[in-house]
């Protein structure tokens, strides 16, 4: 302002008007106004007597600031001068910021992944025994795991000697010990893993050696450290570690290796149980007493270094007495039914040290008649498996294959086989549903059109065939063209109603005479739905209780009306007593199908009678064909002899020969290899009438004895032909 006041006095000077304006100012408004025109008598500001040079400075600086942060502004964070600029409080900060955030992160994935609830349940699951329906005990599996042991209650000896051996700094350090690992290099004993360590390995981690996974054995270790006391963490592992002998925790060895509780261990037998833990099925004194003594001596000779135990002390120590006494140990470890069953019951099972008693659905009875039926049931080298269930799907009895010991793969639950012609039922049914009678006629000649041309057996066809006679002498022809006449669709949506969830695909004529793999135990179960007229039926193992009305509201069931299980059981009963499977026939109301699949590679009998649903199959585990066994022989005969002990029920009385007309001709059992078959006997013994000649055979047996003209002829046992088709 001073300057302008300046310009303003220079202006009101007396000089001449019109020359230039004095030397020394600039030619600004106020200077070059004419005089006369200043009539302002207006005072003008005056100069400030100290110019405010300060605000001056602060308003330059403040432009200064913001260009620089312009400047930044259009820098990119992968130029290096975007971060140069960055001062070392604001680098500080970010650091403090992203370690925080790396902890939230790792503290977030610690709980989920390594919860410390879990260094709480035993690592192993607890032993478990199985009942069946009566009380009898049946199999019993799983670790032998005791209650908790408390640090508190334990004698000073017997943590002392899992400390000098396992971890001596173990109070000092926190969770990892280099001094440890040192050691356990320079001496190659006292392993460099810490117990925290340990205890984060067989709780949270696999047994896997990896960099990877020491890595987090030992982030884990600190955390546990971080959360859990001392006194704790040595519990949870005591209480955890395997002892051998399928012992786990440190009560459970105690009993079963000295008869005593741990809270009365001496240190002789502590000794010995702390180095067992290097390798626990080596040194078990129950098996290598030697070893455990060496490693015992060791453990003993690790406490005098330390100081727990003096010279004297461990030198007076005397040789513990290995004391074993039989709890129960007659029962099996594992059979079919056991290895099905079990994790379907730890599945509902809370982790817990305590051992469980559970009652199976299985009858213990039927179970035993089952494994001598199939004992003696003539099967060559076949393989064979056999299950019964209620018609609520309660199993009662399970065989899986001819030995468990030599063989534990169960055929029942695990093998995936062909169905055959037992799949004929959904075909039928569906038929059925859709409106045809038991009485409607199909055409049953050989099917010449189409990639798709499968055949009858023995190539017996005929111009139209009933709908019942079709599925009593298993037509194939006839199931191929009922099942393109109701839809393919249809039929698989048939079957998965009935709780079939094998693969199938639409349009596959084949699929109508069971080409698609399913499990034994699949199919039974939904022969089992047919029966009950109540579909999806579940195999289960262990009773269910009654069905309340918010699960039965949204629980999905189907059934078929009255007629049509009417219908369709007449047809199960036709292919018992007049088609393939009579050898299966009973005294009583019976219902089922054979099946035989390609090549004879399966024979099965699915079929029900009073409240058993019940199947068996018959094949070897290479999948090569069967030396003349067909679902209507062998798997027919074992489902009779074993109806007939499970129902209790006499030999069927001989058929009445019928002289009702059949309009069609005689039905023929087209299960049959050759000739007409006679059964003499429940052991497979057959007599065949040929033309020249009566021949007598056994399944099973590799030779045939033959009688003609010529007299008595002993020759091997006709094998079937190759590439026959599924019945």
């Amino acid at each position: 302002m001073a300057l302008f006041d300046r310009f303003w006095k220079g202006s009101r000077s007396g000089a001449p008007e019109g020359e230039g304006t004095p030397a020394g100012f600039f030619p600004l408004y106020e200077s070059t106004r004419p005089l006369d025109d200043d009539e302002d008598d207006e005072p003008r500001p005056r100069a400030s007597a100290t110019p405010a040079f300060d605000e001056w400075d602060a308003k330059l600086a403040s432009i200064d600031d913001a260009l620089v942060v312009e400047e930044k502004r259009r820098l990119r964070w992968w130029q290096r001068d975007y971060w140069r600029a960055r001062s070392k409080w604001w680098w500080t900060g970010r650091s403090v910021m992203a370690t925080l955030a790396v902890l939230t992160l790792l503290i977030g994935w610690l709980t989920i992944t390594a919860p410390l609830s879990k260094s709480l349940e035993p690592i192993a699951p607890p032993q478990v025994t199985l009942l069946a329906s009566d009380g009898t005990p049946i199999a019993r599996q799983g670790a032998v795991v005791e209650a908790p042991v408390k640090v508190a209650d334990l004698p000073p000896h017997v943590t002392q000697a899992f400390l000098a051996i396992e971890d001596r700094r173990f109070y000092s350090h926190w969770g990892i010990d280099p001094r440890g690992i040192a050691r356990a290099a320079w001496t190659g004993y006292g392993g460099g893993s810490t117990i925290t360590q340990q205890l984060a390995k067989f709780t949270f981690l696999t047994p896997e050696q990896s960099l990877t996974r020491k890595a987090r054995e030992a982030l884990i270790a600190v955390w546990l450290e971080s959360w859990l006391t001392k006194d704790e963490i040595l519990e949870r592992y005591l209480s955890n570690a395997y002892f051998g002998d399928n012992q786990y925790g440190l009560r459970a060895a105690s009993l079963h290796y000295f008869y005593r509780q741990p809270e009365k261990l001496r240190p002789e037998q502590a000794a010995m149980l702390a180095g067992l833990l290097q390798a626990p099925s080596r040194y078990a004194p129950t098996k290598h007493y030697d070893k455990a003594k060496k490693r015992m001596e060791l453990v003993i000779q690790s406490m005098v270094d330390v100081g727990y135990l003096t010279a004297a002390e461990a030198a007076a120590l005397p040789d513990p007495r290995v004391d074993v006494r039989k709890r129960d140990d007659n029962l099996p470890t594992g059979t079919y039914f056991a290895d099905w069953a079990l994790p379907l019951a730890r599945e509902g099972m809370d982790a817990s040290y305590s051992q469980q008693v559970l009652t199976t659905t299985l009858d213990s009875r039927l179970q035993a008649l089952a494994n001598r039926i199939v004992a003696r049931a003539p099967l060559g080298g076949a393989q064979v498996a056999l299950v019964a269930m209620r018609r609520n799907g309660e199993v009662v009895a399970m065989v899986g294959g001819r030995d468990y010991g030599k063989s534990p793969f169960n055929r029942v639950t695990q093998a995936r086989r062909q169905p055959g012609s037992t799949f004929k039922a959904i075909v039928y049914l569906t038929a059925l549903e859709a409106g045809w009678e038991p009485d409607d006629t199909i055409p049953n000649t050989p099917i010449t059109q189409g990639s798709y041309r499968p055949k009858n057996s023995r190539e017996q066809y005929s111009d139209q065939i009933t709908l019942e006679n079709a599925f009593a002498q298993s037509s194939n022809v006839a199931a191929v063209r009922l099942f393109q006449a109701v839809g393919s669709d249809k039929v698989i949506r048939t079957a998965r109603k009935l709780g079939i969830t094998a693969p199938m695909t639409e349009g596959d004529p084949s699929l109508a005479l069971g080409t698609s793999s399913m499990t034994l135990m699949e199919l039974t179960a939904a022969y089992a739905g047919i029966a009950a007229n109540d579909y999806p039926i579940e195999p289960h193992a262990f009773a269910r209780g009654e069905q309340g009305w918010w699960e039965w509201l949204t629980t999905p069931k189907d059934s078929m009306s009255s007629g049509t299980h009417e219908d369709l059981e007449g047809m199960l009963r036709a292919a018992i007593n007049r088609g393939t499977g009579r050898n299966a026939v009973l005294p009583v109301a019976n219902f089922g199908k054979t099946g035989t699949t390609q090549d004879y590679r399966d024979a099965l009998f699915v079929g029900y009678a009073g409240d058993l649903v019940v199947g068996v199959w018959v094949g070897n585990d290479d999948n090569t064909p069967l030396n003349g066994i067909t679902g209507g022989s062998t798997p027919a005969r074992i489902w009779r002899d074993f109806m007939r002990g499970a129902l209790k029920v006499e030999a069927a009385p001989k058929p009445q020969a019928s002289d009702t007309p059949d309009p069609e001709g005689p039905v023929q059992p087209l299960d049959v290899l050759e000739g007409e078959e006679i059964p003499l006997g429940q052991d497979g013994t057959s007599l065949r009438i040929e033309e020249g000649g009566v021949t007598i055979r056994q399944d099973g047996v590799p030779v045939e004895v033959r009688l003609n003209e010529g007299g008595v002829v002993v020759q091997p046992s006709a094998s079937p032909s190759p590439g026959q088709p599924p019945l």
